[in-house]
């Protein structure tokens, strides 16, 4: 378990400020080779904050499903978005990443007074929204988001994915760019869930594409050598014919 578990430094400010509600949100997946991208939004009950609430990264998967559990059962409201691999391709990550944050935030159903987000900025309209680096490790509300969004990937890659591909171990990687990962890749070459943006996964399509080239075998010829017969030395002295004239 870490140390430092995250505040509610920004939240606190906002509350000050007269704002009730506040969401924190945040996505997983948004680095990996595979596998869609999810997103979360949650507001936290203040009167009855769950326990384990740290960077999803910073816990194992036990602690993060027992996190999970908690935050469902004591949240006033909490959503998840799912981005298909297609939609990533379609429109680049970065902006398939915006738009799933705020889907996430409009899936709630309590609508929030604010909103802090790990790391970007979204336009939610009037609702003020407070973009904050390193979010999910220094924002109870964000990590709460994190762990949502994390579990929630997680099994998606290591049931659905793993059972369609089993040869590509999603279980264990979970779609990102790990040794094995990469090694599954370039022998197998890209499943219809790698994102095909990606240069990773571009690389391993062109190679599995690129015919292969088949080694040329030499065929060695023994290459026949003319005999050449060498005319014995004359021994005989040639004779010489007469030429004989007839006289008139």
């Amino acid at each position: 378990m870490p140390k430092v578990a995250p505040t509610n430094t920004h939240e606190a400010k906002l509350r000050k400020a007269g704002h009730r509600l506040i969401a924190g949100v945040d996505e997983a997946g948004k680095g990996s080779w595979a596998g869609p991208l999810v997103t979360a939004a949650v507001i936290l009950d203040e009167t009855d904050v769950p326990v384990e609430l740290f960077d999803s990264k910073m816990l194992n998967p036990k602690q993060r499903e027992r996190a999970f559990v908690g935050i469902t059962k004591k949240a006033l409201s909490w959503a998840v978005h799912v981005v298909p691999v297609k939609e990533i391709d379609k429109h680049g990550v970065h902006k398939a990443n915006l738009a799933a944050l705020k889907r996430a935030v409009e899936k709630l159903h309590v609508s929030p007074d604010a909103v802090l987000v790990d790391a970007f900025k979204i336009d939610l309209g009037t609702t003020p929204v407070v973009n904050i680096i390193d979010g999910d490790a220094l924002e109870r509300s964000i990590s709460a988001a994190s762990i949502i969004a994390k579990v929630v990937r997680d099994q998606i890659m290591s049931s659905e994915l793993n059972r369609l591909y089993p040869a590509f171990y999603f279980h264990v990687h979970k779609g990102y760019g790990t040794p094995l990962h990469q090694k599954l890749l370039t022998m197998h070459g890209p499943t219809p869930e790698h994102r095909l943006s990606f240069q990773p996964v571009k690389d391993a399509l062109a190679k599995k594409s690129r015919p292969k080239k088949h080694a040329k075998t030499k065929v060695r010829t023994k290459s026949k050598k003319k005999s050449i017969k060498k005319k014995a030395p004359r021994t005989k002295p040639r004779k010489v014919k007469r030429i004989t004239r007839k006289r008139k």
